[in-house]
């Protein structure tokens, strides 16, 4: 019996101190209670970071916010280089250029039929306005006006007694073809000439002038070598010269583009 009062002491003893000491250590089902109370806290800690995390990345992404913007092509500065061959009228598409784009300035850069398509191919300009036909590999092109065909004799010439010609009118005719010709024209029963055939048109007209023959070329040429010496009338049935504007192939750049909707009539606030 005493022995079992002294068990009995020893564990109110013991009891007491758990309950009122000063430093209790914890029952077991409590310790437990404890961490699955501080995991709770500890979860909503994470789940609290992880939404302040969420909410400080939309806030780095969205515009605004200090991301750092997609970099932006560069506008094009210019000069836009337009080639234009010999007797083209470019004047009311520079004229609406200048309007549209003050800042940019336009050059042009006279050509020949020689060298019409080179300047295109090796970048000497970046658009150009060439007479038809050209090869039209690598390039692409929009045909723009066609030119009608003229007869351009002597002043006082008997052709000159009629207001318009046919190809049966240039029977006998001494025919002055100049080297690459603007248009090509097949006459019968025309005369070849005697002579080597003249470099340019301008030399070919002035050949005619003296007489000694006629040469066929579009009106804008008989207009541009146009002489005191020499007359003109229309080829009525002769092959027209188209007049056409190109650009080398591929993904067109922003000038030749802004330029291309010139030619074609878009307003300035009009899509491609």
């Amino acid at each position: 019996m005493a022995a079992s009062g002294a068990r009995s002491g020893r564990s109110g003893t013991s009891q007491r101190r758990g309950s009122g000491g000063a430093k209790p250590r914890p029952a077991a089902g409590k310790a437990s209670s404890g961490k699955a109370s501080s995991g709770k806290a500890s979860s909503g800690k994470g789940s609290g970071a992880r939404a302040s995390g969420d909410r400080g990345a939309t806030r780095k992404n969205s515009p605004g916010s200090g991301s750092t913007p997609a970099p932006r092509t560069p506008a094009p500065t210019g000069p836009f280089r337009l080639g234009a061959i010999e007797g083209a009228t470019p004047g009311k598409w520079i004229d609406v250029w200048k309007e549209r784009m003050p800042g940019i300035p336009l050059e042009l850069v006279p050509l020949q039929i020689s060298d019409q398509r080179r300047a295109v191919t090796e970048a000497s300009v970046d658009a150009a306005l060439v007479r038809l036909p050209i090869d039209r590999t690598a390039l692409q092109a929009i045909t723009l006006y066609e030119e009608t065909p003229v007869v351009v004799c002597a002043a006082d010439g008997h052709l000159t007694a009629a207001g318009e010609l046919t190809l049966a009118d240039l029977a006998g005719e001494v025919v002055i073809v100049p080297q690459n010709p603007p248009v090509t024209v097949v006459v019968d029963g025309a005369v070849p000439p005697t002579f080597d055939a003249p470099a340019t048109v301008a030399e070919a007209i002035a050949i005619a002038a003296t007489g000694v023959g006629v040469v066929i070329v579009p009106m804008s040429l008989a207009r541009l070598h146009h002489r005191k010496d020499a007359a003109y009338r229309p080829l009525v049935d002769g092959p027209l010269s188209p007049v056409a504007l190109v650009w080398p192939d591929g993904e067109t750049p922003p000038l030749v583009d802004t330029f291309i909707g010139i030619v074609r009539g878009r307003t300035a606030n009009s899509s491609r």
